[in-house]
């Protein structure tokens, strides 16, 4: 398969701040790569870079066989670029937004016209295509937003933290078209601060922090990376909690870990340990509510490599305080 994207050691400085520190990332023709990193991590910039925007100290970089520096009107050519804040015109409506683009891009009206309202009812935003976007909500700015990089049918499409600010259902809206894109043929490079956003699109998942990548595979493996897998348990009973405790331990030969939700967590090396488990709980009596094998999150690969929780855990934390 084609690598359509591909950047080699990119490093970009802004006064004292290294922003990128050799930066090396590939996606292949038809896939998603996510860019995960927290705020800072240099993954706006990386993005800036292979979109021309802003050139790099040192580096090189190709998309769709284009050189970023040697042919950056070629490679804006085959791009749609959606940043991180809605930059749609507020005084324009829905459709006067998508038609100027379109014609920016030598598009005929007519076939403007066609295309922008194609896109308007892709992203439900039909009934509103008359209404300047101004009268907007956040979540229908960044899908006229994410439109407006669509007119063109570029090949290849960089999504820079795209569901920022929205609500969890227009997220998945979002997601829905990230697939469709890639189901036609696009080339998606996708940065987010939200690992479950990352798990549901990406197929592979560079790891940014502090200006370096830290960490590259596909999100299993990932997972795989930070070893083993983990096993969930939570009694019926709460009272029963230490009993559990010192069977798994027992059992495992670790301490499991508390969650404050009533359960405990272990990581595992062998399957064989869940049928060992049952067998015990049932001997003991202790009935669980829930009871589960998993590999670990990509919040719990996040911390384990930058030493801090992902966005989706701190979220979590926060509704929960």
């Amino acid at each position: 398969m084609t690598t359509v994207i591909e950047a080699e050691g990119l490093t970009k400085r802004f006064g004292t701040t290294q922003a990128l520190a050799g930066v090396d990332l590939a996606a292949r023709e038809g896939t998603v790569l996510g860019v995960l990193g927290p705020n800072g991590a240099g993954k706006t910039t990386a993005v800036r870079c292979l979109a021309t925007l802003v050139r790099p100290d040192a580096g090189r970089a190709r998309i769709a066989g284009h050189d970023v520096l040697g042919d950056p009107a070629a490679v804006r050519s085959v791009i749609g670029l959606t940043g991180q804040y809605a930059s749609v015109d507020e005084d324009l409506t829905g459709t006067q937004n998508l038609l100027l683009i379109g014609q920016l891009l030598g598009l005929r009206t007519r076939d403007a016209k066609a295309r922008a309202a194609e896109l308007l009812a892709w992203f439900d935003l039909s009934e509103a295509a008359g209404r300047t976007a101004k009268t907007y909500s956040g979540g229908m700015r960044r899908r006229l937003d994410l439109a407006a990089s669509l007119v063109g049918r570029p090949s290849v499409i960089f999504l820079d933290e795209p569901t920022t600010g929205l609500d969890p259902a227009k997220r998945e809206e979002m997601w829905d078209v990230v697939r469709h894109v890639v189901a036609d043929g696009a080339t998606v490079l996708l940065t987010t601060q939200y690992l479950e956003e990352a798990d549901a699109l990406a197929d592979e998942i560079t790891v940014i922090d502090r200006g370096r990548v830290i960490a590259h595979d596909t999100p299993d493996g990932l997972k795989h990376h930070v070893g083993g897998q983990r096993l969930r348990v939570r009694p019926a009973d709460p009272g029963r909690l230490e009993d559990v405790r010192r069977l798994l331990t027992a059992l495992t030969g670790s301490t499991p870990a508390g969650s404050g939700r009533g359960e405990l967590t272990c990581r595992v090396a062998d399957d064989a340990v869940l049928p060992g488990l049952v067998a015990q709980l049932q001997a003991a009596g202790i009935a669980v509510s829930e009871l589960s094998l998993h590999l670990p999150t990509l919040d719990e690969v996040f911390l384990t490599l930058t030493g801090r929780p992902g966005a989706g855990a701190q979220r979590a934390a926060e509704e929960a305080a």
